[in-house]
């Protein structure tokens, strides 16, 4: 069994959680001392009892100056609020150093069934709208019955309450806006998840196998789930190579890696000794494959039509978060879209999975630099002026703040719009041409062939390791994919002129394959000129000169094509069509660059491969399932991006 100690050495070494971020930021003492949360502020644990009588452990952190009153400050997390006791205090508090230093009682809780709180946990606990009886409860219900506690019990607070969070902890600030307590005046979900089957564990219904290590994270039941617990109950898959491509290739079909959910032949004996032997939420995986009644249930996104108009929301993401993109953006885009009047506004920036609450001074995403103190600026002239408005001052709408505020990654620059996406855009569809042309108009129909050979699939970088879903990538040279036979390019003439992509991309492809069943893969590309200079962090065997950064990328697990719930397989070598949504950009492709679309079948080990013969369920394929096939895209296929007209 592992202690508390290493299992958070062995998450932060991983980079899965991201909700670390917010507490465990880089750099960060040498502006601060490491004491400062000692020196400034009391610490308190209490368990807070919940109306169905459960009580969640909560720590308070609480200004040592008494002489005025403060906002609350409160984060939920499923990755728990150590450290734990008398005399144990974190290093940073609250989203930023700015805050903690401005002076605010922060919260964090153990969400029901982690940690030391009581009860079960469940992976995404399903909302419940209309409560009927006491045991009703849902993350919503859980967050009221906290906020009720706080303002009455904790002293020298002004009565009014925010709450923030990224990836999971995200999920539960989103969760608070719906129901929420009347005291709850700001709420600001970062890197949020929005469901389960578009964020983290799959994209468009594929499987995410880069996320296969963290599947016990989410998903071991915690043996005497009914009684606190403060070490580790769960293991993560050790897995024998660093070489995650020819690992996963070596294992062959999906239902192979059972055993490492069996959790009596592993070194786990306490989980033996429980009679936990298996991983629930893998399980859940497998038996569910659809977007069936068990992940609708989950998702947040279709209930955020109940979120209340006093509370104030930011919801915050990156441009390159390879985790959680879906979810913050459908996140801003349904509450503004059902909550007429609502204060709400978002944030993108140049980042991957919660790097904005750290401080690193140069901003990169992998190879790629977009400038210095970016996530600095943020956390300064953003995020602490959003919450300092709406808990500390008026409260009212004019918060100085515009409603999008968004990096422009080819620019490499802020904008402020008071829409998203901006005023002033256009469709502007792209046709894939013959000659790996990259045209305005359709110049035939004429079919593209390409060999998806499935022991040889492409890699979804070609700087693999043995990770928790890599980070890099996003912004990855792609030049490694465009040389490859499997892989369709079409690229633009040198641009003569700027080309702003501003919302979201739709790749309207038509198709057709040999077998029956086919993924598809869609990225879009800026080809820089030969005459960029490399930057000093870029891998040795890289230069800027002529390097491909991919923009945006989206798979489509092409049994999905028509209805995410009901599956069907293809007609072999029949036509058809495809729509692949791609979240949304802002990018710039500048004058003298190349805008370049890549057509693939393959991502590995990014996504699960698909064994190209159609299977009810892949989680349950066998090896003889796996066949290399031929896919055709044809050239009247195009790309709808929306542009932004200067």
């Amino acid at each position: 069994m592992q202690t508390l100690k290493k299992l958070f050495s062995l998450l932060i070494v991983s980079l899965l959680i991201g909700a670390f971020s917010c507490t465990k930021t880089t750099n960060a003492t040498d502006e601060v001392s490491k004491t400062y949360v000692a020196d400034n502020y009391t610490k308190k644990e209490v368990d807070i009892e919940m109306r169905d009588g459960v009580k969640l452990h909560t720590t308070i952190y609480a200004p040592k100056d008494t002489s005025k009153e403060y906002p609350i400050m409160m984060q939920r997390t499923p990755y728990s609020s150590q450290p734990y006791g008398e005399g144990k205090f974190k290093e940073k508090i609250g989203p930023n150093i700015h805050m903690m230093q401005d002076g605010y009682i922060v919260i964090y809780q153990d969400v029901r069934g982690r940690w030391l709180s009581e009860g079960h946990y469940e992976n995404m606990r399903a909302y419940i709208p209309n409560k009927e009886t006491l045991k009703d409860i849902d993350e919503s219900s859980d967050t009221y019955d906290s906020i009720e506690w706080l303002v009455n019990n904790v002293e020298n607070n002004n009565g009014n309450v925010g709450i923030w969070g990224i990836s999971y902890p995200g999920f539960y600030s989103t969760y608070a806006t719906v129901d929420a307590h009347p005291a709850l005046k700001a709420a600001s979900p970062q890197a949020s998840i929005g469901d389960f089957f578009f964020d983290d564990f799959h994209h468009n219904g594929a499987y995410l196998l880069s996320y296969f290590r963290a599947t016990s994270l989410f998903g071991t039941p915690r043996p005497n789930g009914d009684m606190p617990i403060d070490t580790a109950w769960y293991s993560l898959p050790k897995l024998p190579s660093e070489d995650q491509y020819q690992f996963f290739l070596d294992q062959g079909p999906l239902k192979n890696l059972d055993t490492f959910f069996e959790y009596e032949t592993a070194d786990t004996p306490r989980m033996a000794k429980e009679g936990v032997t298996d991983d629930f939420f893998w399980n859940e995986l497998k038996e569910h494959p659809n977007y069936d009644e068990l992940w609708q249930s989950r998702g947040l996104i279709q209930h955020l039509k109940n979120v209340k108009s006093h509370v104030a929301t930011m919801v915050v993401g990156g441009w390159f978060d390879a985790e959680d993109l879906y979810g913050p953006l459908e996140t801003y885009k349904n509450i503004e879209k059902y909550n007429e009047g609502n204060y709400n506004t978002m944030v993108f920036g140049p980042w991957d999975h919660g790097r904005w609450a750290r401080r690193n001074g140069r901003s990169l995403v992998g190879n790629y630099y977009f400038g210095d103190g970016i996530s600095e600026f943020f956390q300064e002239e953003i995020e602490t002026k959003f919450f300092n408005h709406f808990l500390k001052g008026s409260g009212d709408k004019n918060s100085g703040l515009p409603e999008a505020y968004v990096f422009d990654t080819g620019r490499k620059e802020w904008k402020k719009y008071d829409t998203w996406p901006p005023k002033g855009i256009v469709k502007k569809d792209m046709f894939l041409s013959e000659n790996q042309e990259l045209t305005t108009e359709v110049k035939s129909a004429e079919g593209i062939e390409f060999v998806s050979d499935i022991k040889k699939p492409v890699p979804y970088s070609e700087d693999i390791k043995s990770v928790f879903t890599p980070r890099k990538y996003m912004t990855d040279d792609q030049r490694f994919a465009a040389r490859r036979s499997d892989v369709l390019v079409f690229e633009t003439e040198v641009l003569e002129e700027d080309l702003t992509l501003a919302g979201d991309i739709l790749a309207k492809l038509k198709v057709a394959t040999t077998g029956d069943a086919a993924d598809w893969i869609v990225k879009v590309i800026d080809v820089h000129p030969a005459d960029v200079e490399t930057n000093e962090e870029m891998q040795d065997h890289l230069k800027m000169s002529n390097y491909h950064l991919m923009v945006r990328s989206e798979v489509l697990r092409g049994r999905f094509r028509n209805s995410f719930i009901t599956p069907e397989p293809f007609v072999a070598n029949e036509k058809t069509e495809v729509n692949i949504k791609l979240q949304d950009v802002f990018h710039t492709i500048k004058k003298g660059h190349k805008l370049q679309i890549q057509v693939q079948s393959t991502w590995f080990p990014l996504i699960d491969l698909n064994p190209q013969t159609y299977v009810e369920n892949i989680f349950k394929a066998d090896e003889e399932d796996f066949k290399t096939q031929t896919h055709t895209v044809f050239a009247d296929s195009s790309i709808e991006f929306t542009v932004l007209s200067h």
